[in-house]
């Protein structure tokens, strides 16, 4: 519990990261003007509403970053929350399920605290063991089946996809100290951050560069084979590049890379798959330029138990 009041710094490898988030976020707006002023067009006008939402996002991740652990935390949560709220009313739940919806919002302040705690049984188990049984429980208890079926698949996934995933970023904040290893959870949410975040910009990019033919056309047609590849391999070297904000070996950090980038394009597959069977093209507006929150966020929800886990056992179990 000493660490609920203990102080907190930025060391060097986070100011380095933050200098460099800062110099392509310049880079990236002058470019663009430069191309709108010479040349303007549909594209160069999306990609300034992009970066200038960007910024905004960027000056958020970067803040709570660097802010009291429980203050990050808490920032996390919100996410989850987020996700949650702007999904839940696009499915159109029925009594029943907004009842068992109520539940689930009151399941992300106890799966936070569990993981911040270091309770790490519990957190492990919470979700995927203890509400696996009671949402199904509460959903029948009152003698209604039909669509049954539909409600115990979809409010349970709800809560592993986007708050049991993403608070995996809240054990972070309990790994032990290693030798040579000062970045701190700082370091290791920043580097995650950083990894799933220009995971989305390149593999955009390279689509948009040299893409021609589509992963998964008849999901999301937009995503091509050259944009996965160019961007799974331009995140697993830049992984490498940053791992002296992590306790990883080259060959670990570029493995970690790689997972995240596949486990980013993943997530992000799964949404655009939600989207499409709903009939939707983006899961809000709250984002200008991206959409929602789920629009944005699918991919740190599916990479960031992978990012835990594998950081675990290459700086924990592994140096142990």
């Amino acid at each position: 519990m000493n660490k609920l009041i203990e102080a907190w710094s930025v060391n060097a490898e986070v100011q380095w990261v933050i200098f460099i988030i800062l110099c392509i976020l310049v880079g990236s707006s002058l470019a663009w003007n430069v191309w709108n002023f010479l040349k303007p067009g549909k594209l160069v006008k999306e990609l300034l509403v992009r970066t200038r939402s960007w910024w905004i996002m960027c000056a958020c991740f970067v803040a709570t970053t660097l802010a009291h652990p429980v203050v990050t935390v808490i920032g996390l949560a919100f996410l989850s929350y987020a996700l949650l709220r702007e999904m839940y009313p696009l499915l159109k739940l029925d009594q029943r399920e907004r009842n068992v919806a109520l539940l689930c919002y009151a399941v992300i302040p106890v799966q936070y605290a569990l993981a911040y705690l270091g309770m790490t049984t519990l957190f492990l188990a919470f979700i995927p063991v203890f509400m696996f049984v009671a949402i199904p429980f509460m959903l029948v208890v009152r003698g209604e089946t039909k669509g049954i079926v539909r409600s115990i698949s979809l409010m349970p996934y709800s809560l592993v996809a986007w708050v049991y995933g993403m608070s995996h970023l809240a054990m972070l904040f309990n790994l032990p100290e290693l030798p040579g290893f000062t970045a701190g959870p700082q370091g290791l949410l920043l580097y995650f951050i950083f990894l799933v975040g220009i995971n989305d910009v390149l593999q955009f990019a390279w689509g948009k560069i040299i893409g021609q033919r589509a992963v998964l056309p008849n999901v999301s047609p937009n995503k091509t084979w050259e944009g996965l590849v160019g961007g799974v391999l331009s995140v697993t070297l830049i992984a490498v590049a940053l791992r002296f904000l992590t306790p990883l070996e080259a060959w670990e950090a570029a493995l970690t890379g790689f997972c995240v980038a596949v486990a980013g394009f993943m997530g992000d597959a799964i949404a655009s798959g939600i989207k499409r069977d709903l009939g939707i093209k983006n899961s809000g507006n709250a984002i200008p330029g991206h959409g929602g929150y789920l629009d944005r966020l699918d991919g740190f929800a599916t990479a960031a138990a992978p990012f835990f886990h594998l950081i675990y056992f290459f700086g924990v179990t592994a140096a142990g």
